[in-house]
């Protein structure tokens, strides 16, 4: 299979790439971006650790790695509309923590909805580009705050 895109040439602006190092344990950096991102309009209705998950399966020795799937649900009812259904394939927008080193964690997010208009899944037209600047604006929001 052939990619209709390179990925060597994306900027990571162009996927909404944002992260940030907290100074903190894992599992208080854990909360402390779940208070900031439903402070910030979020809901979180999925969470899981692929790293214990792997731990227990595959005896992978990850070290501490965390998902929030955060959502706010006015913005994704927009997208859902504005894509035909098809950028739930992507949802939740997911928000990562990954223990870097005890005490130093790194928080990482990608945003869907852009993500979603480069690959074809969603428009590229005004709806979808007030839906990507919205979104935008409510992560670097919360990313302000961590």
């Amino acid at each position: 299979m052939t990619l209709p895109i390179d990925p060597a040439q994306i900027d990571p602006d162009d996927i909404g790439a944002t992260q940030t190092t907290l100074e903190m344990a894992h599992e208080e950096a854990i909360e402390h971006v779940r208070e900031v991102f439903t402070d910030a309009g979020f809901g979180v209705p999925v969470e899981f650790s692929p790293s214990e998950l792997l731990n227990e399966k595959v005896d992978a020795d990850r070290d501490p790695y965390y998902v929030l799937g955060a959502c706010n649900p006015a913005v994704a009812d927009r997208a859902l509309t504005a894509s035909d259904g098809k950028l739930g394939a992507l949802f939740p927008c997911n928000v990562v923590v990954w223990e870097e080193a005890p005490g130093r964690q790194r928080v990482y997010h990608v945003s869907i909805m852009r993500i979603a208009r480069l690959v074809g899944v969603a428009p590229d037209d005004e709806e979808m580009a007030d839906i990507v600047a919205e979104t935008g604006d409510l992560v670097d929001a919360a990313f302000e705050e961590l």
